[in-house]
């Protein structure tokens, strides 16, 4: 996922460079939701992977 969403910065940037404002923005925003979901998951995962086995 957070391979995804740099490959959206990337595109934003580019876009922005070469003028496509409203393609920037999406792939931005893209971005974004995508960054958030993957700390939300990186958290949780390590929340959950902290357990200590059951004896």
């Amino acid at each position: 996922m957070l391979r995804w969403a740099i490959i959206f910065l990337v595109v934003a940037i580019l876009a922005g460079i070469l003028g496509f404002g409203g393609v920037a923005g999406t792939a931005a925003s893209i971005a974004k939701i995508l960054f958030v979901l993957f700390l939300i998951l990186f958290v949780v995962s390590l929340i959950l992977g902290r357990r200590t086995p059951a004896v």
